[in-house]
């Protein structure tokens, strides 16, 4: 694929960015090295970069018997990152800096209620207002999303077929990103758990909008052809029940913890599921949605239906925290590519 010149000016100062932060500080020949970028390449974008507030000299290296030479860090300051998640019951959000500090994060009434794209607009803007360092907006929605576009959303019918990245990117002239729920949570733990990417994870919610689950493969997200992977409620599990339906019955839904037989029969046929299918590594569930002891009841279930010896590890986790790492992560990645 061919790079326009604005392609190689965002790559290039993405590879300086993530090396000052990595490194913590480096000099121009130490980036030239690593990024096998020209030293008068480098030397140009880092004096731009430095008159413009982003990189910062901090001293000059000992002398090897010619020049000293400039070291440089990165002011992580410069831009802001923020990540916004919309639920039933709130709006939560969060604005980190470059390294990953969180700066501030809140939450605010709902907006997927009626006339939720205005108020939506007005939480932005009054974060946006407040914080003029925020240089790129993750959003994350309880539904599948196509390159910002929302396609399913049950029960948000405002938010239907609608094109979120580009109406905020056209209203906030700001880089957008907009990502399904489980996703970014599996972006999340995976980013806790250091990137590891040989591992293939699974991450179960069932919760304000219905199941659904996050999938990650060799660190990779699946979202398959039509962008519709991960809704699990549409497994057919029994003669005439998919896996929401199969979750449901007999209980007063999401009203008690995880812990009736069908629910956890439900949930080992769905495990047993992705086993065939994908083998992970690891299924994590929400913390505050199952006890420990539940995860031996389901594991139990789980090997009436797929050989013990190929059951995952199965673990709990903060799904709000993952969910939000996972949202921080996608907004750095938009600012890491930015051109200014």
């Amino acid at each position: 694929m061919a790079s326009t010149p604005e392609m190689m000016k965002s790559a290039i100062l993405s590879g300086i960015r993530k090396t000052l932060i990595e490194l913590g500080s480096a000099t121009k020949v130490e980036l030239s090295d690593k990024l096998k970028i020209s030293f008068p390449t480098i030397s140009k974008f880092i004096g731009q970069m430095e008159t413009e507030g982003e990189v910062t000299s901090v001293g000059l290296d000992k002398s090897s018997g010619g020049r000293r030479a400039k070291r440089y860090t990165y002011n992580s300051d410069h831009m802001l990152g923020l990540a916004i998640f919309l639920e039933k019951t709130e709006t939560n959000f969060t604005i980190c800096n470059c390294s990953g500090e969180i700066k501030e994060q809140g939450n605010v009434p709902s907006v997927l209620i009626e006339d939720g794209l205005s108020l939506l607009t007005k939480c932005i803007e009054s974060i946006v207002t407040n914080h003029p360092k925020i240089s790129s907006i993750a959003i994350g929605v309880p539904g599948s999303v196509d390159n910002g576009q929302i396609f399913f959303i049950p029960g948000y019918d405002q938010f239907q077929h609608f094109d979120l990245k580009g109406y905020l990117e056209e209203y906030f002239s700001l880089p957008v990103t907009v990502e399904n729920d489980m996703n970014a949570a599996v972006i999340g733990i995976d980013n806790r758990q250091g990137n590891q990417h040989n591992k293939s994870l699974v991450y179960l919610y069932f919760g304000q909008n219905g199941p659904g689950a996050g999938l990650l493969i060799n660190g990779d997200v699946v979202r398959g052809s039509t962008f519709f992977a991960g809704e699990v409620a549409f497994v057919p599990q029994y003669n005439d029940l998919n896996f929401q339906r199969a979750f449901e019955r007999g209980i007063e839904y999401k009203t008690i913890s995880i812990n009736e037989t069908d629910q956890i029969d439900a949930i080992s046929r769905l495990i047993a599921s992705f086993v065939a299918i994908i083998n992970p590594h690891e299924i994590i569930f929400v913390r505050n949605e199952i006890e420990e002891g539940v995860l031996d009841k389901i594991a139990e279930v789980s090997s009436k239906y797929i050989p013990s010896e190929h059951l995952p590890e199965l673990t709990r986790s903060d799904w709000k925290q993952d969910y939000l790492v996972g949202l921080q992560r996608l907004g750095l990645d938009l600012i890491m590519n930015k051109v200014n």
